[in-house]
Formats: structure tokens, C-alpha cells, sequence
């Protein structure tokens, strides 16, 4: 049932200042990696430790995280023509190849990887909501054909949500006889995306002073991110169907959730090799068990 007599239409976030373009997208990015650094920064301090790595950490990630989104987009989805396009970003290569140039980092300055990535987890998940919101802004990344509560329609979208793209680009079935240009109101999974990354920033903010070993909570995030990932992608407009009906993010999605797991039941009790997220306490204690035990 339609609760709206119309769909909410969506014109792109862009302004021109003389030869520059400033986009939604791109204040969002900018915005992601200034807010995942400075949560990140605060969680090492409140721990006990150095903040100063994560300044080269967060530029790794901006370089690594670029580069690795476009070579997704080109090579594995094979758009070889838009290798120099400003469009075609995509999370998953995002997220590995950034993931990648953080650990080198980490591993040159020998800042312990399960330290830096325990802190990364709640930073990770906030950043990941202010990014979607630039999807938002530029109108990319919206789901599939819906005409309920809240649908939008793109028409000056990235691409627009026109009925030729989607039965063209998306393999979207459409009733015959549609007209190619009609433009089509759509899910606004970027906004589903924006409330799910809030979501696990809560909860891995409320976990953040857990009692196992350094890197237990980024466990926890890649099974939160590769569960949002999965099921927002049956709402996704796509055209990458993998195997058995899923996209290639949806088993990469999977891939992440077992990969968390694992890191969780690695990472569950401190030991040897495996310690606490406090320095300079004993290894078990959280800062409320060092007040009461003096």
C-alpha cells in the first residue's frame, strides 16, 4: 500500500565555487575519516595509550581505502573504462585495500595490530554512517524498485532511477510497455544504511570497555558489518549477481562474518600474547575493577 500520494524526489547535494565542485560526497568522506580519527585518538588515550600513530593509520586508510574502492569497481566488477572516472567507489574494495595499508603502517611503527584494531572498531562503524551519507547526497547506492512509506525517486541521481536504467543496468524486470524514461520511486537503502551504522556504533560504543584481549572487538564489528551488508543488499539495486542469487558483496559480507568470528573466539580470553585493552593495569581489569581494588 502507498502512504505517500507521491514519492519523495531527491535532487543531488552539488555546488560550484568557480573551477571547484563541492559535493555531499565528498564533505561525507572527508567528514568520515576526521570523526574515525578522533574517536579512535580518545579511545587510546582513555586506554592508556600513545594517540600518535593513528594520524599516519587514517591517511593510510584514506589513500588505501580510495584506491582500493576504484580498483573493485574496475577490475572485479570489470568497468574498465572508469578507471579515471570520479564515480565508481565501492565499500568492499574500500574497506581491504584501506584495511591493507593501515596494517602496513602498523606494522612499520610497531603499534600492535590488535591494539589499533580494537580501537578502530567503534570508529569503523561511525565513520561508515557519515559515509552513507554522502551516497545520500549524490543520490548513488539506492535499492530497488518500492513504491511504500517513505520511497524516493532519483531523477538526477548517480545513475538516475529511470526505468531503462534499472531494467538495463540492474536487470530489474519491469511490466511491459513501461516507458523507458519514466523515473522510478526506489528504497533509500543509503538512509537504511546511515541507521544501521548508528546501530553498531552504539552497541560497539556500550562494548568498548570488554574484558578480553586486544583486537576481541573488532571481531564484533566485522559481524555487524557483514550482517548489515548482507541483508541490505536485497534491497540493493544490483547487477553483480554471484552465485545461488547473491551479489558479490553478499558473499564477501559472509566471508567478513566468519572472518569475525573467528577473531572473537581468537581474542576471547587475555593471556599470552593476547593482552587486555588497559595499559598499565592487570591484564583482567576494566578502570572500574582498578578503583575498587586500589
Amino acid at each position: 500500500m502507498t502512504l505517500l500520494p507521491h514519492p519523495i524526489v531527491h535532487h543531488p547535494f552539488a555546488y560550484r565555487l568557480g573551477p571547484l565542485q563541492i559535493t555531499g560526497f565528498g564533505i561525507a568522506i572527508l567528514l568520515c575519516f576526521v570523526v574515525a580519527q578522533v574517536v579512535a585518538q580518545r579511545e587510546l588515550v582513555r586506554r592508556g595509550h600513545d594517540p600518535e600513530p593513528m594520524s599516519d593509520m587514517i591517511f593510510a586508510a584514506l589513500v588505501g581505502g580510495l584506491l582500493g574502492a576504484k580498483l573493485y569497481y574496475v577490475v572485479v566488477l570489470g568497468h574498465w573504462d572508469s578507471m579515471f572516472d570520479r564515480g565508481g567507489f565501492v565499500y568492499w574494495g574500500g574497506f581491504i585495500g584501506g584495511a591493507l595499508a593501515v596494517i602496513a603502517v602498523v606494522l612499520h611503527k610497531r603499534a600492535g595490530v590488535w591494539k589499533m584494531a580494537d580501537v578502530a572498531a567503534p570508529a569503523l562503524a561511525g565513520a561508515y554512517a557519515i559515509g552513507r551519507t554522502g551516497c545520500w547526497a549524490i543520490g548513488d547506492d539506492y535499492g530497488r524498485p518500492w513504491n511504500g512509506f517513505l520511497a524516493v525517486a532519483f531523477p538526477d541521481g548517480a545513475p538516475p532511477s529511470t526505468a531503462a536504467i534499472m531494467a538495463h543496468d540492474f536487470g530489474v524486470v519491469l511490466p511491459p510497455g513501461t516507458n523507458p524514461a519514466t523515473v522510478l520511486s526506489v528504497y533509500p537503502t543509503q538512509l537504511l544504511e546511515v541507521v544501521l551504522g548508528l546501530a553498531m556504533f552504539a552497541v560497539l560504543w556500550r562494548l568498548r570497555d570488554h574484558r578480553h584481549a586486544e583486537g576481541w572487538l573488532f571481531g564484533v564489528y566485522l559481524v555487524l558489518s557483514g550482517l548489515e551488508r548482507f541483508l541490505i543488499e536485497f534491497l540493493r539495486a544490483k547487477d553483480d549477481r554471484f552465485v545461488a542469487g547473491l551479489t558479490y558483496a553478499q558473499v564477501i559480507a559472509l566471508g567478513i562474518m566468519v572472518l569475525g568470528t573467528i577473531v572473537m573466539a581468537w581474542r576471547w580470553r587475555v593471556g599470552p600474547g593476547r593482552n587486555g585493552i588497559y595499559a598499565g593495569r592487570p591484564e583482567h581489569a576494566s578502570p572500574a575493577d582498578t578503583l575498587v581494588t586500589g
